[in-house]
């Protein structure tokens, strides 16, 4: 259909009408995929959905940036909300940001906005759509989320490239807006290394329990060379490892491929035993939930630990790593 290529960016029902289009055809145009609708405007059906909800919202609010979730989602960045916990966001909704002076903070199960100060250093762009920074984005999130949901963002993005300094200048920038404090904490003990959202959690999870900060992605020397292993947390005051069993690590094809990753593991498991080194499994729930025994597990892996004979392994944090540690 002729003048179709409007649609690349969103648009109301009167302007497609005024070219032609009516009502049917806009219906016939979403069922058939070729429309999306979004928040009261219409956009090419080939746009990823992500996008689509994020710059149908911005055009329904002129003047906002996409940020927050949103944000994050459009720019690979991870999230995580504890949906247990009462008044958690939604974090499934398009979020956006608009400059003080306009209409107050909105909050509805589809779209979220607030108001704030948009600095030409906290904006970019993906693709044509407005959006925060990485960093003000994961600044954003850790003022709005409670520490152990927002590291799994702070870590993430410390991990992609996103540096101290950056997040440093977005909270200097935001030194007086409510969270700002819960956020420079949260930042202050993002680790690059951890991997997963798994391990950034649990790295909370330690640290409220009262344990040590562990050492992340560590490897160790076998007397010839060093073991291609790594831990995901270290103790070496307890010669205690821990590592994270999220279900992806044994997901495969076919139920032999996955009989093989479990060997490969206990075999593993095995050669760090022989090392002298107590070792912890965990997963989500034992993270997770509050009631979990992860820490007295943990403490009573650092008692057996402290208890072995011999000398203490050989370690490093894994070369990959080093520089993420500094």
């Amino acid at each position: 259909m002729e003048g179709l290529e409007i649609v690349r960016l969103p648009q109301r029902r009167e302007v497609l009408l005024a070219i032609g289009l009516s009502d049917a055809d806009l219906r016939r145009l979403v069922r058939r995929g070729e429309f999306q609708h979004h928040h009261g405007h219409y956009l090419d059906g080939a746009v990823a959905a992500d996008r689509a909800i994020s710059a149908c919202a911005q055009a329904a609010h002129p003047g906002s940036v996409v940020g927050h979730f949103s944000a994050a989602r459009l720019t690979g960045l991870s999230t995580w909300v504890d949906r247990a916990r009462s008044a958690a966001p939604p974090d499934d909704a398009a979020w956006l940001t608009r400059p003080p002076g306009s209409q107050r903070n909105q909050r509805r199960p589809n779209i979220v906005v607030r108001r704030a100060g948009l600095p030409p250093a906290d904006l970019s762009r993906h693709g044509w759509l407005p959006v925060t920074s990485a960093a003000r984005t994961v600044v954003d999130l850790a003022r709005e989320l409670p520490t152990r949901e927002a590291i799994v963002t702070v870590d993430d993005a410390l991990r992609a490239g996103t540096t101290s300094a950056e997040l440093t200048a977005v909270l200097e920038r935001q030194e007086q807006w409510p969270g700002v404090r819960r956020a420079r904490a949260t930042i202050a003990f993002g680790d690059a290394r951890a991997e997963s959202p798994l391990e950034s959690i649990t790295r909370i999870r330690c640290a409220t329990g009262g344990l040590p900060a562990p050492e992340l992605q560590v490897q160790f020397f076998d007397g010839f060379n060093w073991m291609p292993e790594r831990v995901d947390l270290w103790w070496p005051e307890f010669r205690t490892a821990a590592e994270a069993d999220g279900l992806a690590k044994y997901e495969a094809a076919t139920a032999e491929e996955r009989r093989h990753l479990l060997r490969l593991a206990h075999r593993r498991d095995q050669r760090l035993s022989d090392r002298g080194i107590e070792l912890v499994h965990f997963g989500w729930e034992d993270s997770v939930d509050p009631r979990s025994d992860l820490i007295s597990r943990l403490c009573a892996a650092f008692d057996r630990g402290r208890a072995r004979p011999g000398t203490d392994p050989v370690w490093r944090v894994a070369p990959a790593y080093t520089q993420l540690a500094a």
